[in-house]
């Protein structure tokens, strides 16, 4: 039981930006970052997923098998949000899938609950922190 706690504890980290603590998990592997948010049915409030690249390019998200409605936000290397979009899940299997594409060279991607970033007026220039 210690053993899976202390794994539990692991995935989680806490991110900082502006004023706002969320609880992410990091996506390092391409495993991790290819299976994302894929199957689940909900996401808390506080809760998001941090996507983590080595280098600065254009990243592209889609929302395949993803049910939960998100937000995006871009960061460059800097850690500064460059772009935000929002991602509706698709109205079915058959519908076709939306690329969405950072507006610029981003090396982190930060999936929240849908108008995570309007509701806490979180704009392009924020910069995040990860402890």
């Amino acid at each position: 039981m210690i053993f899976l706690t202390t794994v539990l504890a692991t995935l989680f980290q806490t991110l900082q930006i502006n004023d706002q603590t969320l609880s992410v998990e990091v996506a390092k592997t391409t495993e991790e970052k290819e299976k994302g948010l894929m199957g689940r049915t909900s996401l808390k409030a506080n809760q998001g997923m941090l996507f983590v690249y080595e280098k600065p390019t254009i990243l592209t998200f889609w929302m395949k098998n993803t049910y939960i409605p998100l937000s995006i936000g871009f960061f460059n290397e800097s850690k500064e949000l460059i772009d935000i979009q929002d991602m509706p899940p698709p109205q079915n299997d058959l519908a076709p899938l939306i690329i969405y594409k950072s507006g610029g060279p981003a090396q982190y991607a930060l999936e929240v609950p849908l108008g995570w970033f309007q509701k806490h007026k979180i704009q392009p220039g924020a910069k995040f922190s990860l402890q």
